[in-house]
């Protein structure tokens, strides 16, 4: 197995606490983010800053044109973020249709292309706001795919979809992120922040940051005020 490998970095919590671990790893890694008309921007400003602080051998930002942007909150501007309500559903209407399907395709591609046989994702299962394409089924489908329709995958060596924190409770993660050194305000995990990219402190994302900070005793540098 090589060296590189690909990270998916979003600028969040997560993806830098992966990038982190494939770094400690001693993987050289290729990090990758996506353009895809968010509303959260601001996340592929702090993916930027990520990438060349903790030592991305490669960054690219990939543009994504969605079908149907209305099909979600997090791309279409008009609809409303949910606040306060974590768990009130159970896909919640910040879910965008196939966004890990066409994450991880993404990298697939990219993987072949430069002998990368690990893929990195921040998804989680335990402390998240309940998307499909997070759970480990859909995790372990997308492996067996890429080993089956790939030439890489078919003739030896094949890939590996890593998902370090998918058993994690927030607390955890961010446990995980601060023992690594993370720099926690270079992340970004709001779903709706204002113009100046500050956090809403009240969307699923927010919540689920601020929980984890909480319960592991650290103060998020990026706290509401």
């Amino acid at each position: 197995m090589t060296d590189n490998s690909i990270v998916l970095l979003s600028g969040g919590l997560d993806s830098a606490t992966c990038l982190l671990i494939a770094r400690a790893e001693g993987l050289d890694v290729f990090a990758l983010s996506f353009d895809y008309g968010q509303r959260h921007a601001v996340e592929l400003d702090r993916a930027r800053a990520l990438a060349g602080r903790y030592g991305a051998r490669e960054h690219r930002i990939a543009k994504l044109d969605l079908p149907v942007p209305a099909a979600s909150a997090l791309t279409d501007a008009s609809r409303r973020v949910p606040k306060d309500s974590l768990g009130a559903e159970a896909i919640p209407v910040t879910y965008v249709p196939a966004r890990n399907t066409l994450f991880l395709s993404h990298a697939l591609a990219w993987a072949e292309a430069i002998d990368a046989r690990q893929i990195f994702i921040g998804a989680n299962a335990l402390d998240y706001s309940g998307y499909p394409d997070c759970r480990p089924e859909f995790l372990a489908a997308f492996e067996t795919m890429a080993n089956l329709g790939t030439r890489a995958g078919t003739t030896g060596g094949g890939f590996r979809i890593r998902a370090p924190l998918l058993a994690m409770t927030k607390r955890e993660i961010v446990t995980r992120g601060a023992d690594l050194g993370l720099d926690f305000s270079l992340t970004s995990s709001c779903y709706d922040p204002d113009p100046a990219g500050r956090p809403c402190g009240g969307c699923d994302s927010c919540l689920l940051r601020e929980k984890g900070f909480r319960e592991a005793g650290l103060t998020d540098p990026n706290r509401p005020p």
